[in-house]
């Protein structure tokens, strides 16, 4: 009981702290998701560094997915054009020069453990800038903060559908080579209860279709799960339980964001191409 309770207590705050950030404006949500860039970033090159085959200076490269985040920041808001981003390339070509004189062990799984983290973590964090602002044409982008929120939204409903339905119902296992706890019945009652959440969405943002609100939820539904799987992939190989424990009852960082990071592509390319 006390666990659930802790468990419950740390969803009610975290879920208000994004919240919070994504609507009070542009500022807000710069300042939040930066935050959660660094701290998704630490945690993954501390697992990778428990298994010692590499030793990766996580401070130095949470500022190469911070500076990521941030010059898709600048770019998304109109601030500055493309060209902003030959500030990361910078990065990209210390960390390669670098190796020269680092004198690890195994250089290429070190530099590929260093870009996995970049890619996997800080490009999609960095992509939700592209969601977050909206180009009406001849004038500076405009934040909106309702497509960022919704797609939070559908993640959460999901989540809580699927622990739900799949506690409750649960007989067929959905992914038990990776995550032996996912089922089928868990993964339709997230799905159902998630395409529920967006009829309800659509009530409050009618500038959007109804089909598309379905299809933009189901698309996240997908991959959501499969940015789920990618993390327990991850945990599973490295031999670990959980991302870390910062959060109480939720485990770390990572574990709160894993469906998020895959789900973020599913959200830009339907935009992008359907709407």
């Amino acid at each position: 009981m006390k666990d659930l309770l802790t468990r419950t207590l740390t969803g009610i705050a975290y879920a208000a702290l994004i919240c919070v950030g994504i609507m009070w404006n542009s500022l807000s949500f710069l300042v939040v998701f930066s935050a959660v860039t660094i701290l998704c970033l630490r945690e993954f090159y501390h697992l990778i560094n428990v298994r010692k085959q590499t030793k990766i200076n996580s401070c130095y490269n949470c500022f190469g997915g911070l500076l990521l985040f941030l010059t898709a920041y600048l770019y998304a808001s109109g601030v500055f054009g493309g060209y902003i981003f030959f500030t990361y390339l910078i990065y990209v070509v210390i960390v390669l020069i670098s190796e020269l004189y680092e004198k690890q062990e195994d250089p290429i799984a070190h530099a590929a453990c260093i870009f996995l983290g970049q890619i996997y973590i800080a490009l999609p964090l960095a992509l939700l800038n592209m969601i977050a602002f909206r180009d009406i044409g001849g004038e500076a982008p405009v934040y909106n903060p309702r497509m960022i929120l919704s797609l939070f939204v559908f993640l959460w409903v999901n989540d809580t559908g699927a622990y739900l339905v799949g506690m409750t119902f649960g007989k067929h296992r959905f992914f038990e080579r990776i995550s032996p706890n996912k089922s089928w019945e868990g993964f339709a009652g997230g799905l159902g209860f998630t395409v529920i959440s967006a009829l309800v969405v659509a009530r409050f943002l009618p500038e959007i279709t109804l089909c598309h609100w379905i299809g933009l939820s189901m698309a996240v539904v997908f991959f959501g799960v499969w940015g789920d799987l990618t993390e327990s992939l991850i945990k599973r190989t490295l031999d670990v339980k959980d991302s870390g424990c910062s959060l109480p009852g939720h485990g770390g960082y990572l574990d709160r964001f894993d469906s998020l990071l895959l789900a973020v592509y599913a959200m830009l390319f339907y935009v992008q191409l359907f709407m």
